[in-house]
């Protein structure tokens, strides 16, 4: 069996760091706040931190339009601090993992002013340009954000193409001089330490040669099919080219956001690994963000998931992120929101796969509530109310009872949830049963045991019932995790008549003992039990 790697055994916790720690009372989160909850990460026992995006930005789209990839945004601090970043996270044995976003830059970037500068610029084709077709846009692709894809340039009579906001112009990945000045970039930031990068919507990256109509589809939401503007087959090569920059260093990695709409694409996603060698590292699929709370569709997320995988390849599981509402929101619930989440929590942690926290995750947190006119979202701000944008999952960590959650000194930028003088760090690290404490104790238990780290997962209940359960198994270590998503009790016989040891659970103690997996199961119960020994 090939060494199981950091990034495979480990916990990834994202940083959304406008709104993780605020150290000079601006309202925006910032490196220097970062570096002061490095005790607090080491503690909750996580392996790495991905931030999302820090370098320099006009922050149209707050921080995914980048101006300059080779210096960090004033907002967040310095060179000099992402340095002390990296070496203060790593003393704690912490990874620092960036956001790569290539598939378009800031329209402020230099290389866009010179590609718009004029039709023969050597920059001209590092971005897309095209003319019109009869007095209009080239095709009938559309922004991500909503309206046409294509913006009329008027000094060089040309359009451009932006999957997103017209300040973010898509990058060209069919030009090589383009594409070796962003692996060019990419050694800068691993020379500085980085232990890798998530590449932003990476199948966007290569458009249809042609540049051929979508064929359109009956969504409201979005009534174009991506056939040509997205999931070109081009791009694993490209993908391949990218692996090998990474590869020149020793353990770095790569995770993909490959963004499809719901129901979710396990295939196209597993496709981003290739061979399990020689593509990206690891791939999100979002399946498990489009579903509703369901023992079976659970169950079904990681069945399709694990098939589709390459035989060499490695699996990693997220329940939210910030583009996506916060998981025990969308889970819903209700009053049982909580249990729910708890559930969650050991699901997470338990399946094969790297699993990834969003930040705020680890304590509960909610959508919050924002009121219009304190949206700052651009998609919030277009669409409200039919969609209220992304605010809502993107507020203030909550570290203590303090005005504003101890997040700031200032007035933030996003409002802080009213929960916040129970949801927060300070007060459940101080009560041994918070949804904080159960996933310190989830992460603890990861890490002391390869069975429930890199362990083959042996399904055992598929969702019948509403129940899953399933054997984690590496050599002779065994462990067998039950969850009951119901609000009703349930009896389960799983036969495997043994000795076995509660090792963590929602409902029961510790220190229980178990010579049968017979079991009833309490409403929302999550338990995970380990194998001491065979009867004789």
């Amino acid at each position: 069996m090939a060494e199981t790697l950091w990034w495979q055994k480990g916990v990834i916790y994202q940083i959304y760091p406008r709104s993780f720690k605020d150290s000079n009372g601006d309202g925006i989160g910032d490196i220097k706040g970062i570096i002061d909850k490095l005790d607090y990460l080491s503690w909750l026992g996580i392996d790495a931190i991905w931030l999302s995006p820090i370098n320099v930005s006009p922050m149209y789209d707050f921080g995914y339009d980048i101006s300059d990839y080779y210096n960090i945004d004033p907002g967040y601090g310095t060179l000099e601090d992402f340095d002390e970043l990296i070496e203060k996270a790593h003393s704690y044995k912490i990874k620092i993992i960036m956001d790569l976003v290539i598939n378009h830059t800031s329209h402020l970037h230099k290389w866009f002013n010179e590609s718009r500068s004029s039709r023969d610029n050597n920059k001209r084709n590092w971005y897309i340009w095209r003319d019109p077709v009869k007095g209009k846009a080239p095709n009938n692709w559309r922004s991500a954000f909503g309206g046409s894809a294509w913006e009329w340039d008027p000094k060089t009579e040309q359009y451009y193409l932006h999957s997103f906001l017209k300040e973010q112009p898509d990058l060209n990945w069919r030009n090589p001089d383009m594409r070796q000045s962003i692996y060019k970039m990419m050694r800068f930031w691993l020379d500085r330490g980085v232990s890798g990068f998530r590449l932003d919507v990476v199948n966007w990256f290569v458009k249809d040669e042609k540049f051929r109509n979508n064929p359109f589809t009956l969504k409201p939401l979005d009534p174009e099919k991506h056939k040509y503007s997205r999931n070109r087959p081009e791009i694993h090569e490209y993908i391949k080219e990218l692996r090998k920059v990474i590869d020149e260093y020793d353990e770095r990695m790569t995770v993909g956001e490959v963004f499809s709409l719901p129901p979710g694409d396990p295939e196209l996603s597993a496709s981003f690994l290739g061979d399990g060698n020689n593509e990206l590292h690891l791939a999100f699929d979002f399946s498990i963000m489009y579903r509703l709370w369901s023992a079976k569709q659970f169950y079904n997320y990681i069945k399709k998931w694990y098939k589709a995988i390459p035989e060499n390849g490695w699996s990693c599981h997220v329940l939210s992120n910030h583009d996506q509402p916060r998981g025990r929101s969308r889970f819903m619930g209700g009053i049982d929101s909580e249990k729910r989440a708890r559930l969650a929590a050991v699901f997470l942690l338990t399946v094969k796969g790297t699993p990834f926290l969003y930040y705020g995750e680890e304590l509960g947190m909610k959508n919050t509530q924002i009121s219009r006119r304190k949206i700052v979202d651009p998609l919030g701000k277009k669409y409200w109310p039919i969609y209220r944008g992304r605010d809502s999952a993107r507020t203030p960590m909550l570290w203590n009872s303090r005005e504003y959650g101890g997040f700031t000194k200032g007035r933030p930028w996003l409002p802080v949830d009213s929960g916040y003088k129970r949801l927060n760090v300070r007060y459940q690290m101080n009560d041994r049963y918070s949804i904080l404490n159960l996933y310190r104790e989830l992460i603890a238990l990861r890490k002391k045991f390869k069975a429930l780290n890199e362990g083959e997962l042996i399904p055992k209940i598929n969702g019948f019932n509403n129940i899953i359960a399933y054997f984690r198994q590496y050599e002779d270590e065994m462990f067998f995790v039950v969850l009951n998503f119901s609000s009703k009790e349930k009896k389960i016989n799983a036969g495997e008549r043994a000795q076995w040891k509660v090792m963590l659970s929602t409902h029961r103690t510790n220190r229980e003992y178990l010579t049968s997996l017979s079991m009833n199961l309490a409403p929302y119960e999550a338990t995970v039990i380990m194998k001491i020994c065979e009867f004789k």
